[in-house]
């Protein structure tokens, strides 16, 4: 079975940091573009950083610009999510996705981030 699994969520309070993690099983990100993508109660899902496959580019919302970094080790086959000076609306749950072009398309489970005193 081809999965992404999320983890690393939790509890935080504000200005705390938390590193999430996207693991893959049954395929390999080196050839994949990963995103993070995240989802607040009653809220649209949105984009929160992208790599490319090489890991030579990155792409940031403006939300999270300068806050949050992500990276990828292919030796782990994993990506990485690393998010400094938490703000509470940054509560949300956040997925994983690994996306090779015309090929395939692959989400995470999510995991749950909550930001509060």
């Amino acid at each position: 079975q081809l999965q992404l699994v999320e983890s690393g969520g939790g509890l935080v309070q504000p200005g705390g940091s938390l590193t999430l993690s996207c693991a893959a099983s049954g395929f390999t990100l080196d050839y994949y573009g990963i995103g993070w993508f995240r989802q607040a109660p009653g809220k649209e899902r949105e984009g929160v950083a992208c790599i490319s496959s090489s890991g030579g580019s990155t792409n940031y919302a403006d939300s999270v610009k300068g806050r949050f970094t992500i990276f990828r080790d292919n030796a782990k086959n994993a990506v990485y999510l690393q998010m400094n000076s938490l703000k509470p609306e940054d509560t949300a749950v956040y997925y994983c996705n690994a996306r090779r072009r015309f090929y395939a398309d692959y989400w995470g489970q999510g995991t749950q981030v909550t930001v509060s005193s």
